[in-house]
């Protein structure tokens, strides 16, 4: 089940926001939230829904240890247990199939092994987990006693399967404190509204476009074919996983959790250091929290700190060598910006910046999206005019019709929107609150109108 679908939005939720506020006491609520969530999870995840609840108790129980053993040894080793399982767990369901083939691959053995099928959202609630435990261990929070809120911070269903990835740190007090007015509950319809036209109008028309020129034969593809169908995965990622993550606060917003941006515009980055600032916020300030700093950071081997951080980055994203490649390629350029020219790469012009930080980020979204290294070298070729044909009339006339849905997509990865609503609201109140009901229905009536004519929905993080 899937945010932008006609069963989550006309069923699911309609029916799990009556039950939650028909009740009056928290437990209820709270009990409602974590039926509610399993059974989300369990709907494409029968199965696998147990590794979600085994890794809730493993670290439900860490830190009860951790608390009652705070700064001693049995703590570390409560840590260290928690570390081992949910990176195991993650390990055998993800990676393992990676390891034996390239293991096969190295020493020509012929280990056999089928794998397993990934279950959804494992590299977001393991890591969720695990910071828990880890913050425990710093002394950062309180133990959490309640298993019955620990699961709902564990297995809340608007962040379980894509992020953000939500430190129990950062909604701590809103466990015990949380109520929902009618101004939250307008700013979470209008939030998840907002993420609903990314994912359905922007991320999926974008995407039609990229599987016409990307997924099929790159020797006769033409070179703008190749460019346009980059441009248009740069803009189907972005508004896919960005739409996701405003989905998921305006559904917390339901429920009286506030939780942290995932992304602020990356595109209008002038270098790649801020572009990660921006982009996928959560997972970029875990690996800082927990990696980067207690490496060393900026002020010991940061060099090494930044090549291991992006090393991992990539692994995280995928069992394959192409997004070790896309984290390395990343490590590269941070390095470069920070080591070298003087640093002179992070204080270019703006608009010199926005085109440097583009081109980059434009290349690196080839690295992730070819998983095949044959097609990535191939596709490199085209773009460069490998196939001898720099336009043809396939990619004219997608060109010509989409005009529109490009300009959409540069136009909405700025902040202009935000910035002439937000006066609008100031200067223009009753013209606001006239307009926001008719934005919200059209939305609604559009997303409605594309969602019962498609086929294929999924949310492209939904595979990491």
């Amino acid at each position: 089940m899937i945010f932008s679908s006609l069963l989550f939005l006309c069923i699911f939720l309609p029916v799990v926001l009556a039950l939650y506020y028909a009740s009056k006491n928290i437990t209820y609520k709270n009990v409602i939230l974590v039926i509610a969530s399993l059974f989300f999870y369990a709907w494409g995840e029968p199965v696998y829904v147990l590794a979600l609840i085994f890794s809730s108790l493993v670290d439900y129980t860490v830190g009860l240890v951790i608390s009652k053993n705070f700064g001693t040894r049995k703590a570390k080793i409560a840590l260290l247990a928690s570390l081992v399982i949910n990176l195991g767990l993650l390990g055998v369901f993800k990676y393992a199939g990676f390891f034996v083939e390239n293991i096969n691959l190295i020493f020509g053995t012929d280990i056999p092994f089928r794998g397993f099928a990934l279950p959804l959202g494992i590299s977001f609630y393991t890591f969720q987990t695990m910071s828990y435990s880890i913050d425990m261990y710093r002394g950062d929070v309180k133990v959490q006693r309640s298993l019955l809120k620990f699961m709902v911070y564990v297995s809340m269903f608007p962040q379980l399967v894509a992020g953000p990835i939500v430190r129990y740190i950062d909604i701590e007090s809103q466990m015990d404190n949380r109520r929902v007015t009618a101004h939250d509950f307008k700013e979470g319809v209008l939030r998840f509204v907002q993420g609903l036209f990314k994912k359905v109008v922007l991320a999926n028309s974008a995407g039609k476009v990229v599987t016409t020129f990307l997924d099929g034969d790159l020797t006769t593809l033409s070179s703008a074919g190749a460019w346009l169908g980059l441009v248009m995965y740069a803009f189907q990622i972005y508004y896919d996983f960005s739409g996701y993550s405003d989905m998921a606060i305006g559904l917390g917003r339901f429920f009286g959790f506030r939780f942290l941006e995932n992304f602020n515009y990356p595109y209008i980055s002038k270098n790649v250091t801020e572009f990660w600032r921006r982009w996928h916020i959560s997972l970029g300030t875990f690996f800082r929290d927990y990696v980067y700093i207690p490496l060393g950071g900026n002020r010991h081997a940061q060099i090494r700190n930044i090549i291991v951080v992006w090393f991992l980055t990539g692994f995280w994203h995928g069992a394959s060598w192409n997004f070790i490649l896309w984290g390395l390629y990343y490590a590269f350029w941070l390095i470069v910006e920070k080591k070298c020219f003087g640093g002179k790469l992070l204080k270019l012009p703006a608009w010199i910046g926005i085109i440097y930080n583009s081109v980059i980020v434009l290349f690196g979204w080839a690295l992730f999206y070819y998983t095949d290294f044959s097609r990535l070298i191939q596709f490199f070729k085209t773009a460069f005019g490998g196939s001898g044909v720099w336009i043809d009339t396939a990619a004219k006339g997608e060109l010509l019709g989409n005009v529109f849905l490009l300009v959409l997509l540069f136009a909405c990865a700025t902040p202009l929107f935000k910035i002439i609503v937000q006066k609008v609201r100031e200067r223009i109140p009753v013209l606001y609150k006239a307009a926001t009901p008719v934005w919200v229905t059209l939305v609604l009536f559009a997303a409605f109108v594309l969602l019962v004519g498609q086929t294929y929905n999924p949310f492209l993080y939904f595979r990491f």
